[in-house]
């Protein structure tokens, strides 16, 4: 064990840290020790729980690869080609980060709404309608979860040796195919990475789903909408269905530390 690790902290530093400590787990520790573990079983197979975490699940799931699909492109398209206004575009990627969710919703609306932008022309052109939908849900996700992934895959590529990709250049590859052959592969831990932390995000995600896509129970509650509903009524079912994300929520981040981010 090295000399920097066996040396006490400072009570300067050490007090604030503890305090800090406490600050993120008491929360936490609350939600367990008032848990109804009695009948937790039973509140666990109610049919509205199942229903709100099937949905969750799904929706979760479809719209990181939909933030795939889309992200990954973007990622590289930012880390490897130079282009006039590509500072202010990965600005742009990263406003649904700091961005409060309820606007993130207000402006999916005034995009994809009945009367809005897009959504205007896809109801008059397809008659298909994006909000108080399930589709809307995955498309609330995915609005606030790429930044996620987009961040996460950049920063690999910027971390992977461009050496490999010009040396599959020289030998005759397209650059798909260097891509698809070459980078995917020494990106890959960024991507699960980006994937897992997107997923994670979508899965928590309650103002933008709530302001574009409603809370209907069976078509776009999930479960941090169930969670908000369950508090009006039933405090006991609250704090279930916060168990369950809590649950979902460590078993992402141990899967993170142990496989990708490398456990110390």
């Amino acid at each position: 064990m090295s000399r920097r690790t066996r040396s006490r902290a400072p009570l300067a530093l050490a007090i604030p840290a503890i305090a800090g400590l406490a600050f993120l787990v008491l929360p936490l520790a609350g939600l367990l020790i008032r848990a109804p573990w009695s009948t937790l079983p039973q509140r666990l197979t109610e049919p509205g729980v199942l229903a709100a975490l099937r949905l969750s699940l799904f929706t979760a799931t479809v719209a990181t690869v939909v933030c795939l699909l889309l992200g990954v492109p973007l990622a590289w398209l930012l880390a490897r080609v130079t282009f006039p206004g590509r500072k202010l575009i990965r600005a742009l990627v990263t406003v649904p980060l700091v961005l409060p969710p309820v606007v993130g919703g207000v402006a999916l609306l005034l995009v994809f709404g009945r009367r809005g932008l897009v959504g205007e022309w896809l109801d008059t052109t397809f008659g298909f309608s994006l909000p108080f939908t399930t589709t809307g849900v995955i498309v609330a996700e995915a609005f606030v979860a790429m930044p996620f992934l987009v961040i996460s895959v950049e920063g690999a590529l910027r971390g992977a040796d461009a050496r490999f990709e010009e040396a599959a250049a020289t030998l005759g590859a397209s650059r798909w195919t260097a891509f698809r052959r070459v980078t995917l592969p020494l990106i890959g831990p960024g991507v699960a990475a980006g994937a897992v932390l997107c997923w994670a995000r979508a899965l928590g995600e309650f103002g933008a789903t709530i302001t574009f896509a409603g809370n209907f129970p069976g078509r776009t509650q999930t479960m941090p909408l169930a969670v908000y509903l369950a508090l009006e009524q039933d405090l006991d079912a609250a704090i279930v269905l916060s168990l369950v994300l809590l649950v979902v929520s460590v078993l992402i981040l141990a899967g993170l530390r142990d496989r990708w981010l490398g456990a110390t």
